[in-house]
């Protein structure tokens, strides 16, 4: 199976550099710049599950590319989408599947007007890991998960066929029937992780330790989960049970990726995490504030200075 790994950054780089480790067919569809850091040093791993470094991975840049491929996983951000769907066009056959690892739910929407909704996996994974400085991919905890599957929750033969492709290289590989309910799960904490660190600049433990902390962060994501519900994907009790336990965890030093791009004066995904959850949420909010409003504000702020910095 042709795998093509759209970006070689934290993600990209963690889950295709581990395929890739294990001897699979997997290209990296990557910008010049960063096509002339992986020549120089290789694509670096370093990680609780092993440290590993890859000589020479296969590189592509967009003008080169040629298809198709049999699996192209999107790990870029969700603001770069659109950019993404134009790069890798030329890699999409007849029977190409798409796998988009992308935070939110509105990349299903753009991917599926653009390439047909036939093509298009949902994806979710659960990963924390950065750019170190020299840019080696650096994972900062324990967790490696990549889910994936078919959005009517089919068993098809591709999704057989990429679950062979997935298992055993040194991630944990899940195939799942229940893939949409799973990527709202993941929206909802998220939105509520993102949206009290980067509101607070704080980590949790730090919020929930101060007067009104917890009743913020709880408030956020019973306003999470109630979008959730309305769109007819309500989380389990359990889920919700431990969505609560880890985002009100006392001395917690968890912060989302969004608040360390924020403090470091990088693009977010404003729009994708927390002003499409406000948008599904708006029309059943009352004329009261709430707090998924104020943190939309507050990135939407920090976006427009941004911009405006140049």
């Amino acid at each position: 199976m042709r795998i093509l790994i759209l970006g070689a950054g934290a993600t990209g780089g963690y889950f295709g550099g581990r395929l890739l480790q294990h001897g699979r067919d997997v290209t990296f569809l990557v910008h010049p710049r960063r096509a002339e850091a992986l020549r120089r040093t290789g694509l670096v791993l370093r990680s609780p599950f092993g440290d590993v470094t890859l000589a020479e991975p296969p590189l592509v840049l967009h003008r080169d590319l040629a298809g198709p491929y049999d699996l192209i996983v999107l790990s870029c951000k969700a603001y770069g989408l659109e950019q993404a769907m134009e790069d890798l066009a030329p890699a999409v056959g007849p029977k190409t599947a798409i796998l988009p690892l992308l935070n939110g739910m509105r990349h299903l929407d753009l991917l599926d007007q653009r390439f047909g909704a036939v093509h298009v996996l949902g994806g979710r994974c659960i990963i924390a890991a950065t750019l170190d400085t020299d840019g080696a991919v650096r994972q900062l905890n324990d967790k490696h998960t990549l889910t994936f599957g078919e959005r009517d929750g089919s068993v098809t033969p591709r999704l057989r066929a990429i679950n062979t492709q997935l298992d055993g290289v040194g991630f944990d590989a899940h195939a799942s029937n229940t893939i949409v309910q799973d990527m709202w799960d993941k929206w909802v904490m998220l939105a509520t992780l993102a949206g009290v660190t980067c509101l607070f600049r704080a980590p949790v433990g730090t919020i929930v330790a101060v007067p009104g902390g917890r009743a913020a962060t709880l408030a956020l994501l019973d306003e999470c989960c109630a979008v959730a519900a309305r769109a007819g994907h309500p989380l389990a009790d359990r889920t919700r049970e431990t969505a609560q336990a880890f985002l009100t965890e006392s001395g917690s030093g968890l912060t989302a990726s969004m608040m360390r791009d924020l403090v470091g004066g990088y693009p977010i995904e404003a729009e994708q995490i927390i002003g499409d959850m406000l948008a599904r949420a708006e029309p059943a909010c009352d004329a009261r504030p709430s707090v998924l409003a104020l943190v939309a504000v507050c990135l939407r702020a920090y976006e427009a200075q941004r911009v405006a910095a140049g």
